[in-house]
């Protein structure tokens, strides 16, 4: 029995993870399917995507925390909004999920529309 180290990526997030090895314990005969042998570890680092261009301004990037559909927009560009104030709201699993401004500010720009699909990550709104 030994143990071995993979390095794998979920979500463009590297994890490593240990894995023991264990030797045939009964003589029933192998499952049809067997896991595919995992593949070399890339040399290079996983790349991150880059900043959104409004944020390299000077303005406040806010993302989506999670895979939705944008089911109400609050806010538009230009617009002043308070700390804690609902800017987007995006349903997941059948549950409203309110985004809300994490700071004063206005809002430079508005990246997405109502009916929009969003993945976990994707900018939303822009504040300066």
């Amino acid at each position: 029995m030994s143990i071995k180290k993979f390095r794998i990526v979920l979500d463009g997030v590297a994890h490593e993870v240990e894995v023991e090895e264990l030797g045939t314990v009964s003589s029933a005969p192998a499952p049809a399917m067997r896991a595919a042998a995992p593949a070399a570890a890339p040399s290079a680092p996983v790349s991150v995507p880059a900043a959104p261009k409004a944020a390299a301004a000077g303005g406040e990037s806010v993302t989506a925390p999670l895979q939705g559909t944008v089911l109400e927009l609050s806010v538009s560009a230009g617009q002043s909004v308070k700390a804690g104030q609902v800017m987007v709201v995006i349903e997941a699993m059948k549950m409203e999920n309110e985004i809300v401004a994490p700071r004063d500010g206005v809002v430079a720009a508005v990246a997405v529309n109502k009916g929009d699909a969003v993945a976990s990550g994707d900018l939303l709104v822009t504040l300066r």
